[in-house]
């Protein structure tokens, strides 16, 4: 029987801490001092970590066959290493801190995802219903450590990620391991290099990492892009659900997409209307219908996208070698990620709001022409 409950309730906390960092580690780092280029040297060194974690937890998953057991050591371990931030707050002492739990927490994912599939079987349409879960986890921490945040202090910061750390951890000790009888083996000889040559495969990882660059401005710049524009932190905040309660939406839905469309179609359709919302939130967002239009699409630039890029991978690589598969998915899109942040940084001031989501749409739209030429016909 499908563990479904304790599979979601593992993705609610894993994004519910994803739902702390992203919004508030900025702030918490403002209210220790710290300057603006310490502050995004912080925040950056996470992001760094996902260029190369994600590969060495990956291999030794796949060598060892002891996903889980990574993934509880990972939980715990990146638990364990951030109760540091409570001792100290000099610069030094806290990009340790980022680096360490960071480190750990970037084993847990691609491996969870392994286990997913594998509980899954042939019902791997159904891997959205149990991910949804994971943006409701990220909306609940946003809204809840919002109100802690501005009713106490942002002191209480820490204690309240170490928190969602440890019930991450505890959720991983109810998860049981993968069936044998879901997983499948790669032929003899058919290693994974082997397999990352098949067509299609290198066009798509390149892709993702494409996909996260392009959400470069949006993740580093929308809320101050907003502010300038004139929208207050009330409605920004809206908006900023507005894109996850789409993204839930198309969870729900989404295995009959599936049934309906290839991955390469999906795939593509995905960085076609990404393009078109960075044009949106570059030049047009001073339309709060347009502005509302772009964060809809959300539901396609990250929630389609992510499934499909998953499920991609789940069928691109033989079970011994998903683990590797799924985190060089992983740091590919940290790569791309921290590329987007850099480059976005270095044009915000130089060409402005809209010319640095038009370099982004151009990202998204050069990653829909290598999908269209290089992927087979239905894509796996």
């Amino acid at each position: 029987m499908l563990p479904y409950w304790r599979l979601s309730g593992f993705y609610f906390c894993y994004f519910a801490l994803l739902g702390g960092v992203a919004p508030f580690l900025s702030l918490y780092f403002h209210h220790l001092g710290f300057s603006a280029a310490r502050i995004g040297e912080l925040v950056a060194i996470p992001m760094l970590m996902r260029c190369f974690a994600p590969v060495l937890w990956g291999w030794l998953g796949d060598r060892s066959g002891q996903r889980l057991l990574i993934v509880r050591l990972g939980a715990l371990l990146t638990a364990l290493t951030f109760t540091g931030i409570l001792w100290r707050q000099d610069y030094l002492w806290l990009a340790l801190i980022m680096a360490l739990h960071s480190f750990f927490w970037h084993a847990v994912l691609p491996q969870f995802e392994t286990i997913t599939f594998g509980h899954l079987g042939e019902q791997s349409a159904r891997y959205s219903r149990i991910r949804l879960w994971g943006s409701v986890g990220f909306i609940v921490t946003v809204v809840v450590l919002g109100l802690l945040l501005d009713r106490f202090s942002p002191a209480i910061y820490p204690q309240a990620m170490l928190s969602i750390m440890l019930a991450i951890f505890c959720c991983s000790l109810l998860v049981p391991p993968a069936p044998v009888a879901a997983t499948r083996s790669a032929l003899p000889g058919d290693g994974f290099l082997r397999q990352l040559w098949r067509p299609g495969v290198l066009v798509f990882f390149f892709s993702a990492g494409l996909m996260q660059l392009s959400h470069g401005p949006y993740y580093t710049f929308l809320t101050l892009h907003l502010e300038a524009l004139g929208y207050d932190r009330v409605l920004i905040g809206a908006m900023w659900a507005l894109g996850v309660v789409a993204e839930i939406i198309l969870f729900m839905v989404m295995s009959v997409i599936l049934a309906r469309f290839s991955l390469k179609q999906l795939l593509i359709g995905s960085f076609i209307l990404a393009a078109l919302r960075w044009l949106l939130l570059g030049f047009w967002a001073d339309s709060l219908v347009l502005l509302a239009l772009a964060q809809v699409m959300h539901a396609a630039t990250f929630g389609c996208f992510h499934v499909v890029a998953v499920h991609f991978v789940q069928r691109s690589f033989a079970e011994r070698y998903q683990g590797q598969g799924q985190a060089l998915y992983a740091t590919l899109s940290g790569c791309g990620g921290a590329l987007g942040a850099l480059y976005s940084g270095y044009s915000w001031n130089a060409l402005g709001a809209g010319w640095t989501f038009a370099l982004a749409s151009v990202a998204a739209t050069l990653a829909a022409l290598l999908l269209l030429r290089w992927m087979p016909g239905r894509a796996s």
